[in-house]
């Protein structure tokens, strides 16, 4: 295991830091539960003259752990339901997803 794959791994098991949540690999029960970073980043969009702002809602979790994670599959979290939109991004070290997600 790598430095860096060891902080990822620390990181993620810090429960100020991460929370368990649920993968429904192609949004069918009863799924998995993984770690994951909430993130919720406010979005800007140029839209001709316009711009238009939009809340976001996004995970990080670990490439180990979901290592078939593909967009439509969905994660549950804290009870709510959201589906993967988009292809998932991994980092440079190929650690970590990055996942849009939408509720389902």
């Amino acid at each position: 295991m790598t430095a860096f794959a060891a902080a990822i791994t620390l990181i993620f098991a810090d429960p100020n830091m991460a929370l368990d949540v649920t993968w429904l690999p192609g949004g069918v029960a009863p799924g998995a539960t993984i770690r994951a970073i909430r993130k919720s980043p406010d979005h800007l969009t140029s839209y001709g003259g316009a711009r238009v702002w939009s809340e976001t809602v996004q995970i990080d979790v670990m490439v180990a752990e979901t290592p078939s994670i593909e967009a439509g599959d969905h994660i549950v979290i804290e009870g709510e339901t959201f589906e993967i939109q988009g292809k998932p991004m991994r980092d440079r070290e190929r650690l970590v997803w990055t996942l849009d997600l939408r509720p389902a």
